[in-house]
């Protein structure tokens, strides 16, 4: 199985041009994470705010595509392979080129005290 935090609903995910990926169906696996969805590999992705160019025309990151780590050892929800902060994955343009891969922001653990 592989190693990493489940990704969910609310993290902060970004194309390495600094756009924000967000995940446009994960309220639908019904396991949540802090009150959030964990998402799987059944969930897209869209990219937003990405500035990147190539030879001065706009090429922004429109998408993130995941890819888990599969062999049957992993994590799933209804038969869907959930996503760890440490999945593959790379973000794509419009025209599907390969842009790079996504930045997923470090989980925050909280800390209770008493």
């Amino acid at each position: 199985m592989g190693s990493g935090n489940f990704v969910h609903g609310g993290a902060v995910i970004s194309c390495p041009h600094g756009g924000r990926a967000v995940s446009t169906a994960a309220a639908g696996t019904g396991v949540c994470i802090d009150g959030l969805p964990v998402v799987t590999a059944a969930d897209l992705f869209t990219v937003s705010g990405c500035p990147h160019s190539v030879g001065g025309r706009p090429q922004p990151c429109t998408s993130v595509r995941w890819t888990p780590a599969g062999g049957g050892d992993e994590v799933r929800i209804d038969g869907v392979p959930a996503l760890l902060d440490t999945s593959a994955a790379m973000c794509f343009s419009a025209g599907l080129v390969p842009q790079g891969p996504p930045v997923v922001a470090p989980v925050h653990q909280g800390v209770s005290s008493r």
